[in-house]
């Protein structure tokens, strides 16, 4: 009877000590693609050129390879313990001025990307230090030389 309950309790030590947890697993938001808001789609309007457009919105995904008149910005949020809300905007040009805007996906919900776990906020980051200013005449270094006083 003492056998078998040393093995029992062993059995049961090396059952809970196991990297497979019965509890659950830890999983995280994934965000991918550019960030699309009903404000940002809002502000486009036809006739706008591809540098107002860039303003407003940042640089696209996608670019279509074979049709540069068309751009789409495609965002995706796998939640972690919940399901996926993806949301995706194209953007049609004649020449170089907008000419339609397709939307697809729920853009009146707001998402809210928590910062990943461990990771530090933007507040706590060091401010970028200047950086020394060349003498208009100056040559600038070349091939990682110092810069000169």
């Amino acid at each position: 009877m003492q056998k078998l309950t040393g093995i029992v309790t062993l059995s049961a030590i090396l059952l809970l000590s196991s990297g497979c947890s019965y509890l659950g697993v830890y999983k995280r938001d994934i965000p991918q693609g550019n960030l699309v808001t009903a404000e940002m789609v809002e502000q486009l309007q036809p006739g706008m050129s591809r540098e107002q457009v860039v303003r407003v919105m940042g640089r696209p995904l996608l670019e279509a390879p074979f049709d540069a008149n068309q751009w789409d910005y495609v965002f995706r949020l796998d939640e972690a313990y919940g399901g996926v809300d993806s949301r995706r905007v194209t953007l049609t040009f004649a020449g170089d001025r907008l000419a339609n805007v397709e939307r697809e996906g729920d853009l009146s919900g707001d998402i809210e990307l928590r910062p990943a776990e461990g990771a530090a906020p933007l507040e706590a980051m060091p401010a970028p230090q200047p950086q020394p200013q060349q003498d208009a005449g100056a040559p600038l270094p070349q091939g990682g030389a110092p810069l000169a006083p």
